[in-house]
């Protein structure tokens, strides 16, 4: 199967594994019922390899080794090889129904890497010719500049040097898939050309045809996401999270791109403050978050935490077992069924599961929002009714909710996941009615029958 050929599984829900937040792979295997219990079929862990002197999981000193933390810590436990323990994972995973993507860091690495020993050669060095660190500029103020001083920049300009490094990231890739990994978030993706990823996306898929590649793109310049194109990525992470449901220019992204790759959305993330510290532990903003996320682009991500209500942000140098247990033990609540039905409301709604042409049809100032999206594999339509406001319930009509979705009321089939687990009640018809109630904080979600 070539990379043209290759088609990704659609609208992927993805829950996010923070390795060191559950501490040895071992411990990982008691979240996964859980985790399949809640719907999702892909779990995506942040680099879990030797870290360097800084100790940050995304400074990595070694990508044949697994981090120290992450290996069997007590004398009970079966010692495994670094291969064994993740190939086990990834078996019970998939015998789970969920597949695993691997953090791949092949922009830089640390910055006493083994390989700035082995291949000193294939780094960017600076005017006086040491190994230059990787930066990058605020786009809104590009006097702003952060630099990662514990990591090496990678050099992929067309010289000599350079195919023996992409073999080298071919061979490591080749093995990982070997171990069972199923796909890979592709960290700072931009940074790389679009014309290495089409060839180590290939070559991977000669190796697996079913190898999903996801590109993090967040906060990179337009013109670094267009080079993009034609890669062969299969999803790309979009900017949802920080969208103010006024202004244009999330839908703006979302259609630029939507043919470059399918995007997936995020309450928060490893790099966010907790959804939970910033709403003071309201259930409500979690949901109304999440349902979001899952309606608004083909795929859907959640950290692992978050359905707990978490305050303290996962953290690459300093998170442990012992956050796990504190989170627990401070959780204000548990959405675990709520994200389960939502999950289970976005794979049943084929609509919501790719990155169809998606507009907005209510006025920009108008209380609701209105968002409508279009099934490019057939005639489904999806029209989520968004509040956000956090103080006032706001109507809709029901013969302009009919317009809109281009059929009567009667035919019009609401699939909003329910609040309340012990109540599940068959949703009202809509053709005796003149208006639809939305509440503060919280979206409606319409399909035509």
């Amino acid at each position: 199967m070539t990379t043209a050929e290759h088609r990704a599984p659609v609208g992927p829900r993805i829950y996010n594994l923070f390795p060191t937040l559950l501490g040895p792979v071992p411990n990982w295997h008691q979240r996964l019922p859980a985790i399949a219990e809640m719907g999702f079929d892909w779990i995506f862990l942040n680099p879990v390899h030797l870290p360097g002197v800084s100790g940050s999981l995304y400074s990595i000193k070694d990508p044949s080794r697994l981090n120290p933390k992450l290996r069997p810590q007590h004398q009970g436990q079966r010692r495994q090889s670094d291969d064994a323990l993740l190939r086990d994972f990834c078996a019970a995973a998939r015998k789970a129904g969920i597949r695993v993507m691997l953090d791949l860091v092949i922009n830089h690495s640390a910055k006493d890497s083994v390989l700035v020993d082995t291949h000193p050669e294939w780094f960017a060095r600076d005017a006086d010719g040491h190994v230059r660190s990787p930066f990058v500029r605020d786009l809104d103020n590009p006097d702003q500049i952060t630099v990662w001083e514990d990591l090496a920049e990678l050099d992929y300009s067309e010289r000599p040097a350079r195919e023996a490094m992409l073999r080298y990231w071919e061979d490591l890739i080749g093995g990982y898939l070997d171990l069972g990994f199923g796909g890979f978030r592709c960290d700072a993706a931009y940074k790389l050309p679009g014309s290495v990823w089409r060839r180590l996306i290939a070559t991977a898929r000669k190796r697996d045809p079913a190898a999903s590649f996801f590109a993090e793109t967040l906060g990179a310049p337009e013109e670094a996401v267009e080079q993009l194109r034609g890669a062969g990525f299969d999803f790309l992470f979009n900017s949802s999270k920080w969208w103010d449901f006024r202004a244009g220019w999330l839908l703006e992204q979302y259609q630029r791109f939507r043919d470059l790759a399918p995007s997936i959305a995020f309450p928060e993330s490893h790099d966010t403050e907790r959804l939970a510290a910033e709403s003071g532990g309201s259930v409500q903003e979690s949901r109304f978050r999440y349902l979001f996320a899952a309606v608004f682009s083909a795929g859907v991500m959640l950290p692992i935490g978050y359905e707990f209500g978490f305050r303290r942000p996962l953290h690459v140098v300093e998170t442990t077992p012992e956050d796990w247990e504190q989170g627990l033990a401070e959780s204000p609540f548990d959405i675990s069924a709520y994200i389960a039905r939502v999950n289970a409301m976005k794979a049943a709604t084929p609509v919501l599961c790719e990155e169809g042409p998606q507009e907005r049809v209510t006025d920009p100032n108008a209380p609701l929002v209105g968002l409508l999206r279009r099934s490019t594999q057939g005639p489904q339509r999806s029209l989520a009714l968004i509040n956000p406001d956090p103080h006032h319930t706001h109507n809709h009509g029901v013969q302009q909710l009919s317009d809109t979705l281009g059929c009567a009321p009667v035919d019009i089939r609401e699939i909003t996941p329910a609040i309340d687990t012990d109540a599940e009640t068959p949703p009202e018809s809509l053709a005796n009615r003149n208006d639809i109630q939305v509440p503060p904080r919280s979206l409606r979600v319409f399909i035509k029958r």
